[in-house]
This record gives structure tokens, sequence and C-alpha cells, in this order.
């Protein structure tokens, strides 16, 4: 969940191994999809844009072991949310919680209680309880890491007594917030060799949070490339790579891939070639910058000023699983929105109720979405990214199909969302600097 540039630096994630392990291993944490509860999974779509929206505006004004682990990665559409899930192993003893996986943010939480405060479990959500963890050690609010390395993490000034707990009050640029206290904490992750490795990091103890970005979550895995997030000491420790691959937008919880960190191959089949693209982490922090230098229809390349694509210019494009849909700069997406628009000549023009999204049809009559010319995204270096046609014809309801395009303004950050990188693996290189990716079911 992204933020303006107030909110932009949130929690250091200080992964400290606590056992030792050289193996040429990996973690993974399993990664699911959440788009929705209710009884279709179509409604969502009028929650999901609000969020984008208001995430795309924050994203505007923001300008060594070897080895790694797994986590389980899949939609969260049986929790009612448009992002995507994992497991996280929390404390001694370890307790596991569900959390949203977010490329575009640099805080890990979970929803806890320490000193009494804090929510029980609701709406089927865990709770951490700080003191029946051994491991858990609060941060002081008159501690350099609180007073000076915390300070633009929006940890809170107050400290009446020198053991209070430095705290936070974070705000999401959906409208979303979560307040708690900063601590150091053990998070278990399983090694792709079969062990179990303790981590130590800070965290978040959220003891109070609102907001529809945390439908059906426990808390919140920030990726972002920053010195405060999971990511950036995980690939330090485990070889400076990190992957994922998105299942389906709404695939149902038994269906599932991982998010890893490390080196080693991971298994994930795919079925073509991997490409390689250039990834500039110093462009547009803490968010994954990728080079987009223009977009084709079919065997015609579109139109769009050069200037959208700069991103020294209030430009360029970022990748981010945070969001769920596609924002592209005016200039961009009147281009995209009219060349796609006259390959769909002939089918009734529609709006569905509670859709806010410019263009939807009926796919109902003899629509048949391989005729529709393929979409592609070229990067520097020659690099194509052709995403899967159902990643930019969006289900939005029974028999209707939506551009999965947002009007982002100018000057903006173009994004690409959740949904137009389903079915694809991902391979960040945070050392060299890379991005690789190719088409994957990701089962």
């Amino acid at each position: 969940m992204m933020r303006n540039r107030a909110l932009s630096c949130l929690l250091t994630m200080l992964l400290i191994a606590t056992a030792d392990s050289t193996q040429n291993t990996v973690v993974r944490l399993e990664m699911a999809h959440r788009d929705t509860l209710s009884p279709t999974a179509f409604r969502r779509i009028e929650d999901i844009i609000g969020e984008d929206k208001k995430r795309h505006t924050m994203i505007s004004q923001k300008r060594k072991t070897k080895g790694g682990f797994k986590m389980p990665l899949g939609s969260g559409v049986d929790y009612g949310a448009a992002q995507y899930f994992t497991e996280v192993s929390v404390g001694t003893p370890a307790k596991k919680f569900r959390v949203v996986v977010d490329t575009g943010s640099e805080l890990t939480w979970v929803n806890c209680r320490f000193h009494g405060k804090g929510k029980e479990k609701v709406e089927n959500r865990s709770v951490f309880r700080a003191e029946e963890s051994s491991s858990f050690r609060k941060v002081g609010c008159l501690t350099q890491t609180c007073k000076v390395d915390l300070m633009n993490l929006f940890s809170l000034s107050s400290c009446p007594t020198p053991s209070t707990p430095c705290s936070y009050d974070y705000r999401y640029a959906d409208g979303s917030t979560a307040q708690g206290v900063f601590a150091r904490e053990t998070f278990t992750v399983n090694l792709t060799n079969g062990r179990k490795r303790r981590l130590r990091n800070l965290i978040g103890c959220s003891n109070s949070f609102t907001g529809e970005s945390f439908r059906g979550a426990d808390g919140v895995l920030g990726l972002a490339f920053s010195d405060y997030s999971f990511t950036s000491r995980a690939v330090d420790l485990f070889g400076g790579r990190f992957s994922y691959c998105l299942v389906d937008h709404l695939s149902h919880k038994n269906v599932s891939n991982y998010l890893i960190f490390g080196s080693s191959p991971t298994s994930t089949k795919t079925t073509a070639a991997a490409r390689t693209a250039p990834l500039n982490l110093d462009l547009i922090p803490p968010f994954y910058a990728i080079d987009i230098v223009g977009i084709s229809l079919g065997d015609k390349m579109l139109d769009i000023p050069a200037q959208v694509w700069d991103g020294t210019a209030g430009g360029g494009t970022i990748l981010d699983s945070g969001t769920s849909l596609t924002f592209l700069a005016d200039a961009a997406y009147t281009i995209v929105v009219e060349a796609l628009e006259r390959s769909l000549v002939g089918f009734k023009r529609v709006k569905p109720e509670g859709v806010p999204i410019e263009y939807c049809f009926s796919s109902t009559s003899g629509f048949d979405e391989s005729k529709l010319p393929q979409l592609t995204f070229h990067f520097k270096g020659g690099a194509r990214f052709e995403p899967h046609r159902r990643s930019y014809l969006v289900d939005t309801a029974p028999g209707v199909k939506c551009l999965g395009f947002v009007s982002a303004g100018t000057p903006a950050t173009n994004v690409v969302g959740n949904i137009m990188q389903q079915n694809y693996l991902w391979q960040f290189d945070t050392l060299a600097s890379t991005l690789s990716f190719a088409p994957s079911t990701c089962v």
C-alpha cells in the first residue's frame, strides 16, 4: 500500500540470521490473490479501482548468504481482496499470519496486541500477542533507532518515559491506516533444503488498523527496494534476488505459487525462454522502475510521446504488486484505449453499474479474445513483455469485459499492476539491476 511523499519511508527490516546455513537453498513463500469473498468476484472492481487511484496519486508524488527461502503466494479472491497474499511465521513460538504482498511499500507489520492494547481475532484474522513471544523486543522511544532511523517512517515524537516503546501512525494513500509500536522479532522461514531458519527483524506491531486495503489480511509484507523493507535484508542474506509468479487473480486459495528469496532456480515451469530488461533501482525510489520505451498493438507501434516514459521528467514506469489495474499517463492511455477500441468495433459498449472503467463491452455475442491484436510493452534494450489478453481484458461482470487501464493524469508515473503481471514468472536481481520474466501457468 503506497502513500504520499511524507509517508514514503516505512519500517526497517533488520534481518539477522540466528542460525548458520550456507546451503544452496532458496526460501519460498506461497502467494495468493485476494479478490472477492462476495457472491460474485466482479463487484470488487468498483472497490479496487478506487484504492488503485489513491495509491497511484501517492506514487506520482513520491519520486549474501547463499541459499534462500520460499513463501506460498496466491490470489486473495476468497478473502474479498484484490491483491496477493502470503503467509509469514512470526515470534517464538512461531505463529502464522496472512499478509498482503506489496512491492510498493516498506512497512511490514502484523495485527498485534501489546500490553493488552489491540483487537482480538475478528473477521477470521489472526492476532499476534507480543507478550507471549519470548523473542519480542520493543524499540524504545528514546533510542537512536526511533528518534533518527525511523523518523521518516512515522515514528511518533511522544515519549513519556524511557521505557515507552517507539510508536507509529502510518497512513496509506487509499485512506487505510495502521497504528502500533516498532519491535524486533523473529521470522521463521522454510529453506528449500527442508530446514528452517530464523531471521531477526524490525517489524510493526499494529494494535489498530482500518481500511479496505487489509480486507482478509493480518498485515502487510513490505517488499519495496529500501533499507527498511523485508526485501533488502532478505536479498542481502540470500543472494540478491527474489522472484514471484502471480496466479490468475480470480484463482481460489487452493491455487498458489511462491514468493522466493534466493538465487537458486525456481521449479516454476515457463512456456517460453525468459527475457531480461534493465531494472532502475535509483530512478523512482523505493519502487522498481522499468525502462519502457513504447507499446505496440499487433505489428504497429503506437505513437506515444517519448516523455511519457521519461522517469527524470515526471514520467517513467514501475512494476507494482500492490496495484491491481494498470495506470498509464493520459497521452499513453488515450492512444492505447483508442487502438484497442478499433479492434472491438461491432461489440456493444456497456456501462456496468458501479464499475468506474471507461471502456467496457458485452462479450456474450461471439467475442473471441484470440482475435484481438497482441498488446506488447517494449523495454529499453529490446526485451518485450506480452501480457496475456485476459490481463488487459478484465472480466468485470458476467458477459462483460473492460479494458484494464486507468488514466493516470499528466505528468504521471505509469504503473504495471498485478493483473497485467499475472501468469508470468518475474525475477528481480537487485545486484545486477535486472528484471527477468517469462510466461508461466504459475502452477
